[in-house]
């Protein structure tokens, strides 16, 4: 009896290991699996972009009495089993990089659009400050333009009326015509400032003692004289100068009531201006203001 009972545990203890290796043996379904699985991990994984979707990656299903991953494997096995996970995080570094790169050069295409938007923007201010400055330099110089016309207009519509500034009276002797040194003096004080004015005449007349004819011929020489004076000696164009001899006549029809006739000789000179001097005096442009 004890010899049947040692032999039956014998047995037993020889058929565990048997049956647990028949147990852990997969499948041939499974081995194949296992095979193309490996022989798929071991090539290298090409690093596209397009594979890189964003999901998770599916947990490997079990298989065999371990599962997947069996905790005797080898280090070749275990580095199979992680270089996919590995590679998928290669491929999101690379699309992150690569979005990074995309976003700073919008950015950068972006910040070089509003420079050259602000740049244009100041230079289009620029100009129109130019524009409105000729603008109003161009409606100041119309103005300018409009004021010198109409100064124009009056002193043309003027041109013939001469005004009295400056009268001179020279007295002779009786019978004589010569200038004395005093007469030169008044002469030359009023001849002097005339060599740089335009617009101007001299009315010279001539008054004489006596009666008719001869005092007319008497006052006309010493009017000559003071012209002559003037003209040599002061350079006064003659077609400026005016002369009358007037004899004995009284000096306007209006004074003739209360005038007397001249007793000695004498001559008055007047000098008479349009507004040709002031028109021009207005034409010369006015020196520009230094900046």
């Amino acid at each position: 009896m004890k010899n049947r009972a040692l032999t039956a545990l014998l047995i037993a203890v020889l058929a565990l290991p048997a049956l647990a290796q028949t147990s852990a043996a997969p499948s041939p379904d499974q081995s194949q699996n296992q095979a193309q699985a490996q022989s798929t991990s071991s090539q290298p994984a090409a690093v596209t972009t397009e594979s890189a979707t964003g999901k998770p990656l599916q947990p490997p299903a079990r298989e065999g009495f371990w599962g997947r991953m069996n905790p005797w494997a080898r280090k070749k096995y275990v580095q199979r089993q992680v270089d996919p996970i590995r590679d998928r995080n290669n491929e999101l570094d690379e699309l992150t990089a690569a979005n990074s790169k995309m976003i700073k050069d919008v950015d950068s295409r972006a910040q070089q659009g509003i420079q050259l938007a602000s740049a244009k923007a100041t230079e289009a201010d620029q100009h129109a400050i130019d524009a409105g400055n000729k603008a109003q330099a161009a409606q100041q110089t119309a103005t300018q333009a409009n004021t010198r016309l109409s100064n124009v207009e009056q002193v043309v519509g003027n041109l013939d009326q001469y005004k009295a500034t400056n009268q001179t009276e020279i007295r002779f002797r009786p019978g004589q015509s010569v200038l004395s040194k005093n007469a030169k003096a008044a002469l030359d004080e009023l001849a002097v400032p005339l060599k740089s004015q335009r617009g101007y005449i001299i009315e010279v007349q001539g008054f004489s003692s006596g009666r008719g004819q001869t005092a007319i011929a008497a006052s006309q020489k010493m009017a000559d004289s003071v012209v002559r004076y003037l003209v040599l000696n002061h350079e006064i164009p003659v077609y400026r100068i005016y002369v009358v001899g007037m004899g004995n006549a009284p000096v306007s029809a209006d004074e003739a009531k209360t005038v007397k006739r001249t007793s000695g000789g004498r001559v008055e000179i007047s000098l008479l201006k349009n507004d040709l001097e002031q028109l021009s005096a207005s034409s010369t442009p006015a020196a520009a203001p230094q900046q």
